[in-house]
């Protein structure tokens, strides 16, 4: 179980300043798709690259759908968890209010893919962010497109005092 209250206290280094080219922390140790201790997650490791971010990752057996092939719910966890290292450039937390990935190939299980993700437009409260992901010989594999709505800290402490079940 995740201390939201410990998570919520490291917020400010994880919204801070990161340069260029610096790799970005997990959102959380259980994060299902960045989480270091998260038995069943995607361990992505995520770098800025200008005024976006990259990452190279690898699925396994555990995100297998049709034999040989990524379960296309797995490259979306991914997806949208990547885009969540888009909001440490932002400055502040956001949620995901809508996520639409279009699947152009097959995402195959063992082979490495190059993700890129960068905010489009920002409109008040609103990010507007695209990214894709593309195989050997820059083959793309996977586009998506986002809205997130940032939202204050308040948002995600109600989860803290809540009863656990």
């Amino acid at each position: 179980m995740v201390d939201m209250r410990a998570l919520i206290a490291t917020w400010a280094q994880k919204f801070g300043t990161h340069p260029d080219g610096a790799e970005l922390p997990a959102h959380h140790a259980h994060c299902l798709g960045c989480g270091p201790d998260n038995p069943h997650g995607h361990r992505l490791s995520v770098t800025r690259q200008g005024d976006g971010v990259q990452a190279w990752h690898t699925f396994d057996d555990r995100h297998v759908g049709a034999p040989g092939i990524v379960h296309g719910g797995a490259v979306a966890t991914v997806i949208d968890d990547f885009y969540g290292f888009l909001l440490y450039l932002e400055g502040g937390p956001a949620v995901t209010r809508q996520l639409s990935i279009e699947y152009l190939a097959p995402v195959l299980i063992g082979t490495t893919y190059k993700l890129e993700a960068h905010v489009t437009r920002r409109e008040g409260r609103k990010l507007l962010v695209a990214a894709s992901a593309s195989g050997p010989g820059d083959r793309p594999v996977v586009s998506s497109t986002a809205v997130f709505v940032k939202v204050g800290v308040e948002h995600f402490a109600r989860a803290a005092d809540a009863p656990s079940t």
